[in-house]
């Protein structure tokens, strides 16, 4: 059996396991799953929030559980073993357009596989559908910013080092977390608590096939809104060359990384397409969990806390 077989075993046992729990107020960690609120209240601007007259779409039978009118935005807690766990910890933001949430298949199977490395997951359940038609982002990038400012603040809780806290997101959340990575510096929400005193830029961005960095119909420059710079987080990026632009747009992306000497690297697969997450097929964008395995290795991500 080759190892990529293997490889596609294990990451396949890896996602049959993610039990979540009830809702709950931020107040400490326990060991097992816990769903915590991130918001004191009314979300920013939730109170006028209308929902959509329109029916939502039917379930698809395709092995997918889609996510749908998120108005109280919280985040899944889900631990490593304790003889694993390193102190590290991630933010995972599914993805869905901005519309809807593909939990499983980029959120919670994402968890198993990270927990596997020692790592601690939070699962950000953002808000959609999408609440600015312009900027579709703006409300979701709240939500991620006061997910990642209460890690900080509650990092001792659950044995976790502040200073390596990373977002991880796929489509829609690879945009996501990469206007983490770009709009840490910037106030999008009136604070809240303590916990907004504290800071929201993420140590590590890791955008998986990420969407809407530019044009994806048209070869263009990279949108406005993606503002690199030296203090940009390193970056592990992963697309194939079959999705639409989106290679050649993390591409760009990668390339201004590189001007701001920000530590970044870039894996364009030949074939894979778009929303696979990380369950395994026979393309080679299958292997994507190893190289990003390797890159926060060596990046010293994964070492034990001190």
């Amino acid at each position: 059996m080759n190892r990529r077989v293997l490889d596609s075993l294990a990451i396949l046992a890896l996602c049959a396991f993610c039990v979540l729990g009830g809702s709950a107020p931020l107040a400490g960690w326990a060991a097992a799953p816990e769903e915590l609120k991130l918001w004191p209240g009314d979300a920013p601007g939730e109170a006028n929030f209308q929902p959509p007259s329109s029916k939502p779409a039917p379930p698809r039978n395709d092995g997918i559980t889609r996510l749908g009118l998120i108005t109280e935005p919280t985040m899944t807690i889900l631990r490593p073993s304790a003889d694993k766990a390193n102190g590290a910890s991630v933010l995972i933001c599914p993805g869905g357009g901005y519309n809807i949430l593909a939990w499983d298949l980029e959120g919670t199977e994402i968890a198993a596989w990270l927990n596997s490395l020692g790592v601690t997951a939070a699962v950000l359940k953002y808000r959609v559908p999408r609440r600015d038609k312009d900027v579709p982002h703006t409300a979701p990038l709240q939500d991620a910013q006061r997910a990642l400012r209460l890690l900080r603040q509650h990092a001792a809780d659950g044995n976790l080092d502040p200073q390596r806290i990373g977002v991880l997101g796929f489509s829609a959340g690879g945009h996501l977390t990469v206007m983490t990575g770009t709009h840490w510096d910037e106030a999008t929400y009136p604070k809240q608590d303590a916990a907004d005193e504290l800071s929201c830029r993420p140590d590590f961005l890791i955008p998986i096939y990420p969407a809407y960095l530019a044009d994806e119909r048209t070869p263009g420059p990279l949108n406005p809104l993606v503002r690199v710079t030296k203090e940009t987080p390193p970056t592990f990026l992963a697309v194939t060359h079959d999705d639409a632009l989106r290679g050649l747009n993390a591409a760009q992306f990668y390339i201004e990384l590189k001007k701001a000497n920000v530590p970044a690297e870039l894996h364009i697969y030949t074939k894979g397409g778009h929303g696979y997450g990380l369950r395994p097929s026979d393309n080679p964008v299958s292997s994507w969990p190893q190289r990003c395995a390797e890159w926060l290795r060596t990046q010293g991500w994964l070492a034990p806390k001190g």
